[in-house]
């Protein structure tokens, strides 16, 4: 069993979507980024990279590039997945969290868990997703941005 641990942060704009676990969430700001900025995804995808020594999204999917300008990190997820199984791994679990003051992402969290589920071809029993706040400390808590953390085990 190897396990890893990733983490990602982006900033909260205007005119932007608020996509996260590949769910259009409405609010009235979404994360600045390259690509969609889910910063769930990209959590998943570097615990994931990482647990299977294979770096880390920025090495797969470098903001330099075109090609990922607003891409969607539901099929960049999906990519991931295909590499660890072309390296010889399975997905064991995963366990993330996200980091938001608002907006309220409880209603939303099943579907973040049955997208990645789809773009993994996992089961939901082995993703779990929580949403927490940060009491209004840090710039998470001042809702300049939204943080996640992802840990995950293969074999």
């Amino acid at each position: 069993m190897r396990v890893g641990i990733g983490y990602d942060v982006h900033t909260l704009v205007e005119n932007r979507s608020l996509i996260l676990g590949g769910v259009n969430i409405p609010y009235e700001k979404g994360l600045l980024g390259h690509s969609d900025a889910d910063v769930l995804l990209h959590a998943i995808m570097d615990s994931l990279l990482g647990a299977a020594a294979l770096g880390d999204i920025g090495k797969h999917f470098p903001d330099s590039d075109p090609r990922f300008k607003d891409a969607s990190s539901i099929k960049l997820l999906s990519h991931v997945g295909n590499l660890l199984k072309e390296k010889g791994y399975s997905i064991n679990n995963i366990d993330a969290t996200i980091i938001a003051q608002r907006p309220k992402l409880s209603p939303f969290i099943n579907e973040m868990r049955e997208n990645i589920a789809s773009a993994l071809n996992i089961t939901l029993e082995d993703i779990n997703i929580k949403a927490t706040t940060e009491e209004g400390l840090g710039f998470t808590g001042s809702g300049e941005g939204i943080s996640s953390q992802s840990i995950c085990s293969i074999i």
